[in-house]
This record gives C-alpha cells, sequence and structure tokens, in this order.
C-alpha cells in the first residue's frame, strides 16, 4: 500500500471514524487521536498491521468488527483503479464482448475457473486476490458510461458468470491425487475447501466495493454498501444468516439490560426524604443537612406477559424478543409468553424447552402450540379477543404486558374492546412494532387504531428493542 501524505492520511482517517459513527459505533475524539497515533507509530508499510492497530484503537467488541473491515477496506484500498498487475498483464479479452449464451464456449470463464481451482487447491491467497481483481476487471463491469451514474462494478455479476462454488468436486478430486495431502476425511476436506470460495467470493465483493467507491465516493459506498452490525439488522429484512447472528447477540443484550434495570430498581427503592431523620442526622453538622435521609421502599419486581405474533416475516423479530427475555427471566417475578397467529396459545413451557435449539423456536411454535384456526392469515382481533376471553387471569396490576407484531390484520376487525380489556387490567401496555412509522397508515395495517388505545413504538432492530425494554418496563 502506497503511503499517502499527511493531509490525506487525515482525510481518510476522519473519513473511516465518520463512516463508523454512521453504522452506530461509539467512536469519540480520545479515540480518533489515538488512531491517528496508531498510524503515526505504525505506519503504511504493512497494511494487515495498520489494519489491526486501527481496529484496537477505534473498537470496543468483537462485534463491530465486519463493520469496520468493510469500511476499513474503503477509506485505506489496497490500490486505486485498476491492478497493477493487470495493467501490466491484463487478461485476454474474447473476440465476442457479449456474455455466452447457453451452450456456447467462453474461454476467459474456463481460463479463469481453471486458474481459481488451481489456487484454492494450493491456498495460494496471492494468486487468489490477484484472481479477484481479473474476475471483477473481466465480468463485473455493468453500463455503458454514456449516462453519468449509471456505471459500476457488481461482485454479485461477476461471482454469478464465474460459479466458484461448483469447483468444490473438481478441487476435492485435486486435494484426493495430492501425494502430500493431510489425511484429512472428505468431509472435512469439503468444509474447508468451501471456506476457501468463502473467503475468495469476500475478496471479490471487497474490489468491486473498492472500485465503485473511486466512482461514488467512500463516504457513500461506505453509508449504502456496508452491512450494518448485528444490533441494527432490520427485523423485518434480516435472512437466515443474519437471524442467527441476532440469536448469538441475545445472551450478552441481555446481561446488559438485566444490568440496567437491575441499576434502576436500586434507584427506586430511594423514596421520598425523611423529613424527620434528615433533621436528627444535621444534628452531627452544625444543623447542614449533608445526609438527606430517604424513606426507603422495597420495589418488587414486576410480571411480564409477552404476547407475539409469530407468523410471515414478523416472527423472526418475535423469535429475537422472546429469547431475550428468557434470557431476562431472572428480573421480573414472573414471564409468561403467548403466541398467536390468529388463535391465541401459551408457549411459556414450550421457550423453557427450546434452550438447547433457538433456531427452531418458531417452528416449534407453529408445529406444537395452537396458533392457527381453519386459515394462515394473522387475524389480531380474534387473537386478542381469546386472549381477553380464555387467560385475562395471567394479567394483574403488576403486570407489564408487551404486544409485539406489525398490526397487519388482513381487513378484519381489529377488536379494540378485547384490547382494551386488557389494558384495564394491567399496569402498562406497550405494543412493540417492527414496521417504520411511516407504514403504519398504509394497506391492512391497524396500527393507528391500536396506538389509540395502547402506547405503540416502532422497534427495527435489536439496539431499538434494547432501548425501549429498559426505559419502558416499570421496576
Amino acid at each position: 500500500m502506497t503511503a499517502p501524505g499527511p493531509t490525506d492520511t487525515a482525510a481518510r482517517l476522519t473519513g473511516l471514524v465518520r463512516a463508523l459513527r454512521g453504522h452506530g459505533l461509539r467512536i469519540g475524539p480520545a479515540e480518533t487521536v489515538d488512531a491517528a497515533a496508531v498510524l503515526d507509530v505504525l505506519g503504511f508499510a504493512d497494511r494487515e498491521q495498520m489494519r489491526a492497530g486501527l481496529a484496537a484503537a477505534l473498537l470496543r467488541s468483537d462485534g463491530q468488527r465486519a463493520v469496520f473491515d468493510a469500511s476499513f477496506d474503503l477509506f485505506f484500498p489496497l490500490g486505486v483503479g485498476t491492478p497493477e498487475a493487470l495493467r501490466t498483464d491484463p487478461p485476454p479479452v474474447p473476440d465476442d464482448p457479449e456474455p455466452p449464451r447457453f451452450g456456447r464456449p467462453d474461454p476467459l470463464r474456463d481460463q479463469l475457473r481453471e486458474r481459481l481451482a488451481a489456487a484454492l487447491a494450493a491456498d495460494d491467497r496471492a494468486a487468489q486476490a490477484r484472481l479477484a481483481g481479473e474476475v471483477v476487471e473481466a465480468f463485473g463491469r455493468y453500463g455503458t458510461g454514456s449516462t453519468p451514474g449509471s456505471d459500476g462494478w457488481s461482485a454479485h455479476q461477476a461471482l454469478g458468470r464465474l460459479s466458484p462454488e461448483t469447483l468444490l468436486a473438481r478441487i476435492l478430486a485435486a486435494l484426493r491425487e495430492n501425494p502430500g495431502r493431510e489425511d484429512l476425511s472428505d468431509r472435512v476436506l469439503a468444509d474447508e475447501i468451501r471456506r476457501r470460495i468463502r473467503d475468495f467470493r469476500a475478496q471479490v465483493t471487497t474490489e468491486a466495493r473498492r472500485r465503485v467507491a473511486e466512482l461514488r465516493g467512500a463516504e457513500r459506498i461506505a453509508e449504502r454498501a456496508v452491512a450494518p452490525t448485528a444490533d441494527r439488522i432490520d427485523f423485518l429484512y434480516a435472512g437466515r444468516e443474519q437471524l442467527a447472528e441476532l440469536r448469538r447477540t441475545v445472551h450478552p443484550l441481555a446481561r446488559k439490560l438485566a444490568t440496567r434495570l437491575a441499576a434502576r430498581r436500586r434507584r427506586a427503592a430511594r423514596g421520598q426524604i425523611d423529613l424527620r431523620r434528615t433533621l436528627r442526622r444535621s444534628l452531627s453538622t452544625g444543623g447542614v443537612p449533608l445526609r438527606p435521609a430517604y424513606r426507603l421502599r422495597r420495589p418488587a419486581r414486576p410480571e411480564l406477559v409477552l404476547l407475539c405474533d409469530v407468523s410471515g416475516s414478523v416472527s423472526g423479530f418475535a423469535d429475537f424478543t422472546m429469547l431475550l427475555v428468557r434470557a431476562m427471566s431472572e428480573q421480573f417475578s414472573k414471564v409468561r409468553v403467548f403466541a398467536f397467529v390468529n388463535r391465541t396459545a401459551e408457549i411459556t413451557d414450550l421457550l423453557r424447552e427450546n434452550s438447547a435449539d433457538p433456531a427452531r423456536l418458531a417452528a416449534r411454535i407453529l408445529a406444537e402450540a395452537k396458533v392457527m384456526g381453519y386459515h394462515g392469515n394473522s387475524d389480531y382481533g380474534s387473537a386478542l379477543g381469546e386472549f381477553a376471553d380464555r387467560h385475562l387471569d395471567a394479567v394483574g396490576p403488576r403486570t407489564c404486558v408487551l404486544v409485539l407484531g406489525d398490526a397487519r390484520n388482513n381487513h378484519r376487525d381489529p377488536n379494540l374492546d378485547a384490547l382494551r380489556r386488557i389494558a384495564g387490567r394491567a399496569r402498562r401496555v406497550f405494543w412493540l412494532n417492527p414496521e417504520q412509522p411511516a407504514l403504519w397508515p398504509t394497506g391492512d395495517s391497524a396500527a393507528l387504531a391500536y396506538a389509540d388505545v395502547v402506547e405503540m413504538h416502532s422497534c427495527r432492530n435489536a439496539r431499538r428493542l434494547g432501548e425501549l425494554i429498559s426505559r419502558l418496563l416499570p421496576v
């Protein structure tokens, strides 16, 4: 990596810090000054050492590393423009520039696949890095350049053309024929090859993102193209891998929230000032009340009831929240959990038994609990009515009720009277909606109607959920 000038270095560092702050990382002036000192000490000779040093200065947890690495590659790239190796020795360009149709030969693709298979079999990182640049150069360009802003580089397009996943069998056969290979089972070898292919895909993605950043600006691409940290992933749009990452954050988040609730409970135990005891204490200090005395009270731990929509994309939000509450159960005197699609069933015991396999929680609820009637569509009015008729004994004057769902009622009766009955018995009722407020008046949503009865809060990611739980739940 070529060392930038002092002004350019400061601009790159401050741009990196702004990008990380935009993704929710708490980085203050002190951390920024430490990062500048790291650059001054380490220099630019070893890029990976510089990456590790800046990460140590700027980050506070391992969960932030993926966002940092992607942003670092934009502001401190390995190179600029077309890699030097490709400028001096570009890959051959086919006579026919059009992508080959089905059944037609593609010599350039076949050549790159052969070289990639050899590099992956040998685990040659330098060759893989060069190939990543060649693949993006050959297959990743889109647009004609005639319209400003219409051209760019696409890792998805390049990888779709190359299809590196289909090389697994070829690489596995090559490793079997290698007489010096370690004595490993085919399953272990296959897992290792898949890991190498994933790493190569990441290299192609990084290279394409770097080139787009040169066209559009690094800060713009860092804002739009870098995946957020797990606690900022939108519940409604999280994929399977992202939901798995979210589940891994449940216990750290639960410990943090439990500490906050315990601190609130300690502060709440200090009641109003006891004037008589305060005056008696002030006699030892000449009548100056230096140590006020309080009427101590013993706040009981609250009861908690969760009423969760487990249908469709909302199930990921409900799943994560149920796991979080289960991990925090010691903070409440009693926790009861109910799930619904169009019928309501208690799943408290099922949630407790499912601790060994949280990934299958939603599937087990749908399979074992009676949460659906004669159809599989959401019906909040019917579910709230059944809860009010059959399970209202779960709600008392010490109970906080959390309703989890997007309030998409498929144009059915919202049954506001049932929600009023629940709110009339509970200490507090909060509705956590994973949709943004701008969508509440649209389509089949009954969110605004329900918001007239109970407090409704937008809760789109784990960070927002943690803020709401620590702020809203009674102590």
